[in-house]
């Protein structure tokens, strides 16, 4: 009984297996000839296709009450591009100006008018500031009669080199320890005199707010290693505070900066080291061993 089953599944399988050849050789095999159409190459910048940037997650911040920071202070710094530190910020491929300056325009970034960020900022006022209409006398080739030409151009990026943070040093007394934490970020513009090209002042262009850009900044790569199978998105390179800034303002009762307070640009630097100091000290001055 169990030998005539056992042959039974063998005649069984032997006949699926010949019906599944037949099927298979049935199946028109592609020929390729020099008159074929060539199929489409992909073209792979380097060893593998990397997506850990595109996929990179943000972590929310830890949720805190009121009683948990029972100290804190607003710090404003200035960010100098032109500091060896500070290289990533100007990278010709994708200047950190230009990732912030395109979010706003195209409203991926909510743009304010100042740094407690109550004044926004719509898509027209950034134009304003982002484009320059200019008008300029040219001479016609075949006439040689002058003509007025109205042009625009725009902000290069590349021109940006300086950054305004605002960020707010803390203490945390549910973890007991310091923290810190960026609010915003300005992009700075130099303005010159048109006839002499000297500096006059920087502008502000707007303020971006840091917690709302965490998200798109997770998605920009940001180049500071030499190991590009590691990269670093911007949202690390803020988090880590990988980059060099010098303070010019700290909170004060007449909300002022250094300069109102010292003339001398060593004198402020000098007082924005203190400043420095004094956030260094406060955590190690709470104990005592």
């Amino acid at each position: 009984m169990i030998y005539n089953l056992l042959r039974k599944s063998a005649l069984l399988l032997t006949v699926l297996c010949s019906f599944a050849l037949i099927s298979i050789a049935q199946v028109p095999e592609e020929i390729i000839t020099e008159a074929s159409t060539p199929a489409e190459e992909e073209f792979l910048n380097g060893i593998v296709e990397r997506n850990n940037i595109h996929e990179s997650r943000v972590l929310a911040y830890p949720p805190y009450r009121e009683a948990d920071v029972p100290w804190e202070r607003t710090i404003w710094r200035v960010l100098d591009v032109r500091e060896k530190i500070n290289a990533p910020f100007i990278n010709p491929l994708r200047p950190f100006a230009e990732i912030i300056i395109d979010a706003a325009e195209n409203g991926d970034l909510t743009a304010f008018a100042d740094d407690n960020f109550t004044d926004q900022m719509d898509p027209e006022e950034i134009n304003r500031l982002l484009f320059r209409i200019d008008t300029n006398v040219v001479i016609d080739p075949e006439t040689y009669e002058e003509e007025i030409v109205v042009t625009q151009s725009s902000i290069d990026p590349m021109n940006i080199q300086r950054f305004r943070i605002k960020e707010v040093w803390y203490f945390n007394n549910k973890y007991s320890r310091m923290g810190v934490r960026v609010l915003g970020i300005s992009p700075l513009l130099d303005v010159v005199d048109e006839d002499t090209g000297e500096f006059r002042y920087e502008l502000p262009l707007f303020w971006i707010y840091y917690p709302q850009a965490r998200e798109l900044l997770a998605r920009e790569g940001a180049f500071v290693s030499g190991n590009d199978a590691a990269p670093m998105t911007w949202l690390d390179l803020w988090e880590m505070r990988r980059f060099s800034s010098y303070i010019f303002k700290a909170s004060n009762v007449y909300d002022e900066r250094l300069e109102a307070f010292h003339e001398s640009r060593i004198e402020q630097l000098i007082e924005s080291q203190r400043i420095e100091d004094d956030l260094f000290n406060f955590e190690i001055d709470l104990w005592s061993y």
